[in-house]
């Protein structure tokens, strides 16, 4: 009896500690929110189920909390994971109505993004205290990122915490970390398992690996091995050897240009005709790819703007025909999830949604995640608006936030001086309302610091910026080929904006305009991939695309050219900065030697110091 009467009254505790603070200014308080704020489109035909079904996850980037602002098309994706736990439970639901299987699987980068992981107290690791609720979901397998690999702390943190609460199943195939043992002994160990083999539910026997992409930016005593060099390993012939009912490949690895046919080769050469499901990461974007007929690639977007779904029908083995596959990309909304699960607002939330989104509240709370810094007076965006302009976020921390947030008690405030940064350093746009800690970290998350050369004459620094962009040079092969090799660098490191904008470019220059102008269409993803039929759950107009310099810089003080100022740049631009000053004058060579410390302040602080001095 008592344990009925705890049922009945657990959902309104469950409620009362979901929506705290309800009456107060959404946009300020990290809260639960029972329904979006504005009306959204429904998905208007259900998914296809087969024998497999998988719902995909991946570059999360601790967007736990969903995407909680006003602006479009930010409520498409206004779910919690909360919320995304809830439709997982109702979807193993069907799944058992169905007698069909359903995996949940993600490819990785859990870290670095917004303030759940990023906004940790000092003597803290990153996504420790996030990832304490992804592990409340029940995945099958989760594949490591490069994300996991820039800090030793956190692959480490992934090592000793993390991994081990998957039980076999957080796969790291080509990725070690060397650590020691409980003896004290040096090791170099798997962050995670080199692979896994389980059986569904169904009895499906299931053979899985978790590869990364050619990672270069891993931090010391990390080990990325080569993708080619991996199938050549004996653990993974021997892995590979026994045939399962399928293959899954999950792994941080787009699923094209890049090197999963080599895995997948490797595979079809022992067995030419067993289905291999892939599910890829990195790049940001949805896409799909069938590398032949027994076999589907699916990739799922980042920040949670996307949850990923892949079904297949699967045959009798030896058969030689083509496998019916099936994918969608959802848009991770509770109008999404009630209308795939068959629920209404009142029945949808389930006991373990409502906990985790309390839990990840809580965080917020204690990293002080809504801190306001300022209230922003209308959207700064960084490729929806043209650069330069007023709504051009690229415009606003170059010639407005750099200016005021770096001469805070600064000694050298009076000297005139050109600023300049990375257009890759703003990561998300920012939006009107309330400028929160969270906000801050989202939009520009690196930690860069800043650094200056004295007495550069000023027609001499106004020059850099322009060089630094290769202004004119468009035509030269050799600059196409020095472009092609920085970016070759760039993306084995990690870096994907220049991958992903030019997927947003595509959208825009394919349907813009006309697409923007029909009729009850909201922005959003417009996807064409390489697979049958339409993939997006929801159709969208897209996205207006403007496109950005790789560099911006302040504006050019009021000075004439022979008056000497301080050149100020972020600290990760420092070589090549350097390369194109003595490249624009030739008085002097100039060498690291010549760098100085400018401030204190680092990049990831300037926008919230320009709100407080310019929002308030």
């Amino acid at each position: 009896m008592k344990f009925l009467t705890l049922l009945a009254i657990l959902p309104v505790v469950l409620q009362a500690w979901a929506c705290p603070g309800e009456e107060h200014d959404h946009a300020h308080v990290h809260t639960k929110r029972a329904f979006p704020q504005i009306p959204l489109t429904p998905p208007t035909r259900q998914l296809q189920w087969g024998d497999i079904n998988i719902i995909h996850t991946t570059d999360s980037h601790g967007w736990l909390l969903g995407h909680q602002k006003a602006s479009p098309p930010e409520p498409n994706y206004s779910g919690d994971l909360g919320d995304f736990a809830s439709f997982v439970t109702h979807m193993k639901q069907i799944a058992l109505e169905k007698d069909v299987d359903l995996l949940l699987v993600d490819s990785g980068d859990l870290h670095d993004g917004t303030g759940l992981t990023d906004g940790f107290p000092a003597g803290g690791v990153d996504a420790h205290d996030a990832n304490k609720f992804l592990s409340q979901l029940p995945y099958d397998i989760m594949a490591i990122g490069n994300h996991e690999l820039y800090i030793y702390a956190n692959t480490l943190d992934m090592y000793q915490n993390f991994a081990p609460k998957l039980k076999g199943r957080y796969l790291s195939s080509n990725v070690n970390i060397t650590t020691l043992d409980k003896h004290g002994n040096v090791i170099n160990v798997p962050v995670g398992s080199r692979f896994a083999k389980f059986t569904t539910r169904k009895g499906k026997k299931v053979t899985s690996l978790g590869v990364l992409f050619n990672f270069t930016g891993n931090d010391k005593n990390t080990t990325v091995q080569h993708v080619a060099d991996m199938v050549q390993e004996q653990w993974f012939k021997d892995a590979i050897k026994d045939e399962p009912d399928f293959f899954l490949l999950v792994g941080h690895m787009p699923v094209q240009k890049d090197n999963w046919p080599l895995v997948f080769n490797a595979v079809r050469a022992v067995h030419p005709t067993t289905p291999i499901l892939i599910l890829g990461g990195h790049t940001h974007i949805r896409d799909c790819v069938q590398l032949d007929g027994r076999s589907m690639s699916l990739e799922s977007g980042r920040y949670m703007e996307t949850v990923g779904w892949l079904s297949a029908k699967l045959d009798k083995k030896g058969s030689n025909k083509n496998i019916t596959f099936s994918r969608r990309y959802l848009d991770p909304n509770r109008v999404t999830y009630e209308f795939h699960t068959r629920q209404k607002n009142s029945s949808f939330d389930t006991f373990q949604g409502q906990f985790i989104s309390k839990g990840l509240n809580d965080l917020a709370k204690k990293f002080d995640l809504s801190f306001q810094f300022g209230v922003s007076p209308h959207d700064f965006t960084i490729n929806r608006a043209p650069f330069p302009s007023n709504d051009s976020l690229l415009s606003l921390f170059a010639a407005q936030a750099m200016p005021v947030a770096l001469t805070i008690n600064n000694t050298r405030a009076n000297i005139p001086n050109v600023m300049i940064t990375n257009s890759g350093s703003q990561r998300f746009d920012i939006f009107k309302g309330s400028f929160t800690k969270n906000d801050q970290l989202t939009a520009s998350p690196f930690a860069d610091s800043f650094l200056y050369i004295p007495n550069i004459p000023a027609g001499v620094a106004n020059k850099v910026l322009p060089a630094l962009n290769n202004a004119g040079a468009n035509e030269k092969r050799e600059f196409l080929e020095a472009l092609d090799k920085r970016e070759l660098e760039a993306y084995e490191r990690g870096y994907v904006d220049m991958i992903y904008t030019r997927w947003l470019e595509e959208q825009d220059r394919r349907s813009g305009i006309e697409r923007r102008a029909a009729q009850n269409l909201t922005l959003g993803y417009v996807t064409q991939d390489s697979c049958p039929g339409v993939g997006d759950d929801v159709l969208h107009a897209p996205l207006p695309f403007f496109s950005v310099p790789d560099f911006i810089g302040s504006n050019p003080p009021n000075v004439t050219d022979e008056t000497p100022i301080d050149l100020v740049f972020v600290d990760f631009i420092e070589t090549q900065l350097l390369s194109i000053l003595n490249s624009v004058q030739t008085d002097k060579t100039f060498a690291t030697s010549d760098v100085l410390p400018y401030t204190d302040v680092l990049a990831s602080a300037v926008l919230g110091l320009y709100a407080q001095q310019a929002w308030n």
